[in-house]
């Protein structure tokens, strides 16, 4: 058993250090104050390499496993979660067109997302449909000759403001006794007529990502923008989710990483009765419980990443890494603020903005609960 990365993996990491902390300090406290992002900061990272890294070569990408794009996003996330989600998100989507697309959507949609040229989304969520994606997904696309008419509505779609296209989760065969073959994918032009997109404001955090609300008005799409096999949407979408659980995990552990080293260079030059904080056991003790969480929280990551890349998903590992980063991350960045007592309340200061960020870690892409219960499913069964 090898717990050193490659030479490779090595160079990854320190060439996503160096652009985080060379790129994000200067812009972070902006885009979360004015729930914006600038593009070019986006094609910047794209010309560097770090966009669509999973893509493979053949289509601009670099081919590289689930494992290196973990790695990249912790580091990013250790300097600005809401800008690596802006970056390493554009590309969220285009797992399934590589997967299960045919080879003529791959050449025209996964190119330009390498190359940082387009944005990709993904539209699942609805106003009444969070968890309960088989059942309670209303948006339909009905067929009409060689082309599907589609209507309903999305919310809290990352990059529903901002894509060039999304690929959509819909009912095509609503009757269909089984509840997991009634829905299918299927590629929306964002220009297309009846589609619109509201920006949504006023989250919590992460906000240089954006997230909107969708609707579809009679939005007409050409049959080929199905994306795999009509009726297996579901099963797309989880392949998808079994890949983006384990990136949120890592996004988790970068969270809680940033604020371990904001508290710890805090505490070191921060006086309380003439000494510095550092060297009050209570202070030493959260610096120890935050390492040791992070470090567990990594290793699981690590290990269900790995796994992937060798061809074997494993259901509760992913669900258990989700679960605990994303609560870890949220424990770490409270403790974090609460070394920085009244300075970490003020919005100029890094770990008020890592304490807003770490909490959609346990919310989207499955919430903590629902981790929980595919841990216990597949433990009991």
């Amino acid at each position: 058993m090898n717990f050193e990365l490659s030479k490779e993996q090595k160079d990854i990491v320190s060439a996503a250090r160096e652009f985080a902390q060379g790129e994000f300090p200067d812009r972070a406290e902006e885009f979360d104050r004015d729930e914006t992002f600038d593009e070019a900061l986006h094609k910047k990272a794209a010309e560097l390499g770090f966009v669509g890294t999973f893509i493979k070569e053949e289509y601009g990408g670099l081919g590289m496993g689930l494992m290196e794009y973990c790695l990249i996003f912790e580091e990013f996330s250790a300097v600005d979660p809401g800008i690596a989600v802006a970056i390493l998100i554009s590309s969220y989507g285009a797992e399934i067109v590589q997967e299960f697309g045919s080879e003529e959507q791959k050449q025209r949609y996964l190119p330009p997302l390498a190359s940082g040229e387009a944005v990709i989304g993904s539209a699942f969520t609805e106003p009444d449909a969070g968890s309960d994606l088989a059942s309670a997904t209303t948006t339909i696309a009905i067929r009409e000759n060689d082309e599907y008419v589609i209507n309903g509505s999305k919310m809290f779609i990352t990059n529903g403001d901002r894509a060039d296209y999304l690929i959509c989760f819909v009912q095509t065969d609503p009757d269909n006794p089984d509840r997991h073959r009634r829905h299918s994918m299927i590629m929306v032009e964002t220009d297309r007529d009846g589609f619109e997109a509201s920006h949504l404001t006023g989250k919590l955090g992460i906000r240089a990502s954006d997230t909107a609300e969708l609707s579809f008005n009679n939005v007409r799409v050409p049959c080929s923008n199905l994306v795999g096999d009509l009726g297996n949407g579901f099963a797309e979408a989880m392949h998808l989710f079994n890949l983006d659980r384990v990136v949120v995990a890592a996004q988790a552990v970068g969270t809680a990483r940033g604020a371990l080293e904001e508290s710890i260079q805090h505490v070191k030059k921060r006086i309380a009765f003439n000494a510095p904080l550092a060297s009050f056991q209570s202070i030493q003790f959260k610096i120890a419980d935050m390492f040791t969480w992070i470090q567990a929280g990594r290793n699981l990551v690590y290990e269900a990443a790995w796994r992937i890349d060798q061809g074997t998903i494993d259901h509760k590992l992913i669900a258990a890494a989700k679960s605990f980063c994303g609560q870890m991350a949220v424990k770490c960045t409270d403790m974090a603020l609460q070394m920085h007592g009244g300075y970490g309340y003020l919005a100029e200061y890094k770990v008020q903005r890592l304490f807003r960020d770490a909490k959609i870690t346990e919310i989207y892409e499955g919430t903590t609960e629902i981790e929980k219960i595919i841990m216990a499913r597949n433990l009991l069964k």
